[in-house]
C-alpha cells in the first residue's frame, strides 16, 4: 500500500502554568478555581494514529537494505520520547537506519542541521519557519512534534524557551487577555526546563511555564504543585474567539531539503517507523516509560506518570498544513520576526 506522506507528527507539548500551594491561600484558591481539566482533553481534536498492526504491514513490506542512514535529533522531552521504540528497533537492527541525538535545547541543534551535520531533527516550530526563510527554503518540514489569566498579573513566571515558541505562546495568552508582558508580569528566562523546576522548587509562591515530562518531574519533587491553567486550552479558546482553528504546536521535525530529495525512500521509512513508535506509546505505556528511562530522557518513574499528559499523537495531510499555517500566521500577527519576517511558502511542507 503507498503511504500517504504529507503528514505531520503532532507532539504537542503540554504547556502548563504550574502554581505552588505553598504561597498565600488567597493566590492558591483563585488559581485553584480555573485548574483545566487534563491536557489529553484539550487536544481531543487531533486526529489519532493507525492501528499498530496496520502500520506494521505497511512497513514490513519495505526493504530498507540500501536506503542508506540518516543523523537524526531530538529534543530531550516528548519528542524524543515518541522516538523510543524506534531508536530501540534501529539499534536491535542488523542494518541500521539512523544515528539517533538527543539533546537539551534546540540552540544545539541549529547550527548542525544548516552545516549539513544533521539530516533530521526536532525544533520549535517557529524556528523551523525561520530556518525556512534564512536558507531560502533548503529546510522543509516533515512533521508536527505537538490554565483565570488574569490571576497571572503581577506574578513572577520562571519559563524556558525565549525566542521560539514558549515565549511567543505566553505572551500571545497575556496580551490576549489585556496584560502586558513587559509590566504586569515578570518572567524568568531560564536556558533548561530543568532550572524552572529548580526555581519552582525553591521559591515561594512561584509560578512556572512547563511542558510535559518536566511538569510530571516537579510534581514529584514536590507534592503541593498544582497545574493552575493549562496553555494549549487558553490558546484554542482565545483562537476560537478570534475566528482562527489555529493549534498551539510546540514542535516540528525538518529535513534538509537536498537530503529529502536525494533520500526520499529513507525519509518516507522515517516517518513510518515514527508513526508506528508515536503508536507505541500510546498502547505500551509501561514498555515506552522503559524506554525512556533508558534513553535518560527522563526516568522511567517520571514518564509512566507523564506519557498519558504528553498529548503525543499524528495528523497528516492538509489537516497538517492548515494546522500549522495557521499557527504561523498567529505568529506573524504578534511578531514577524518570531518565524523569519514571513510566512513559508508551500514547499515549506513536505507532501512528499
Amino acid at each position: 500500500m503507498k503511504r500517504v506522506l504529507s503528514l505531520t507528527l503532532a507532539l504537542a507539548l503540554c504547556l502548563s502554568l504550574f502554581g505552588c500551594t505553598a504561597g498565600t491561600s488567597e493566590s492558591s484558591s483563585s488559581l485553584a478555581s480555573e485548574s483545566s481539566a487534563s491536557a489529553v482533553e484539550s487536544e481531543s481534536s487531533l486526529s489519532q494514529p493507525e492501528s499498530s498492526a496496520v502500520q506494521e504491514s505497511q512497513s514490513s513490506a519495505v526493504d530498507t537494505a540500501d536506503l542508506g542512514t540518516a543523523t537524526v535529533a531530538a529534543l530531550k522531552g516528548p519528542t524524543a520520547m515518541g522516538m523510543v521504540k524506534m531508536m530501540s528497533d534501529d539499534a536491535a537492527s542488523d542494518s541500521p537506519l539512523y544515528d539517533f541525538n538527543i539533546y537539551a535545547s534546540a540552540d544545539e541543534i541549529t547550527p548542525k542541521l544548516v552545516q549539513g551535520e544533521l539530516d533530521i531533527a526536532a525544533v520549535p516550530a517557529n524556528l523551523a519557519s525561520v530556518l525556512y526563510n534564512n536558507t531560502e527554503g533548503q529546510v522543509q518540514v516533515l512533521a508536527i512534534t505537538v490554565q483565570s489569566v488574569e490571576d497571572l498579573k503581577g506574578k513572577t513566571i520562571f519559563a524556558s524557551g525565549k525566542g521560539s515558541t514558549p515565549e511567543y505562546a505566553l505572551n500571545y495568552m497575556l496580551t490576549q487577555n489585556g496584560i502586558d508582558p513587559e509590566t504586569d508580569v515578570t518572567i524568568e528566562w531560564k536556558s533548561e526546563h530543568s532550572e524552572c523546576v529548580a526555581s519552582l522548587a525553591a521559591t515561594e509562591n512561584a509560578i512556572a511555564m512547563l511542558p510535559q515530562p518536566f511538569v510530571t518531574t516537579a510534581q514529584t519533587q514536590n507534592e503541593n504543585l498544582r497545574v493552575a491553567l493549562d496553555i494549549t486550552e487558553e490558546w484554542e479558546k482565545l483562537a476560537s474567539a478570534n475566528g482562527s482553528d489555529a493549534t498551539l504546536i510546540t514542535g516540528v521535525v525538518v529535513g534538509r531539503k537536498d537530503f529529502v530529495e536525494q533520500n526520499p525512500q529513507l525519509v518516507q521509512e522515517f516517518l513510518s517507523q515514527y508513526e508506528q513508535s508515536v503508536a507505541y506509546t500510546q498502547e505500551d505505556t509501561a514498555g515506552a516509560a522503559a524506554l525512556v528511562g533508558q534513553y535518560d530522557i527522563v526516568p522511567e518513574a517520571v514518564a509512566q506518570k507523564a506519557l498519558p499528559e504528553c498529548n503525543i499523537t499524528f495528523i497528516k495531510g492538509e489537516e497538517m498544513q492548515a494546522k500549522l499555517s495557521a499557527y504561523l500566521q498567529t505568529l506573524l500577527d504578534q511578531n514577524p520576526k518570531s518565524i523569519g519576517g514571513q510566512l513559508p511558502g508551500d514547499d515549506f511542507y513536505y507532501l512528499g
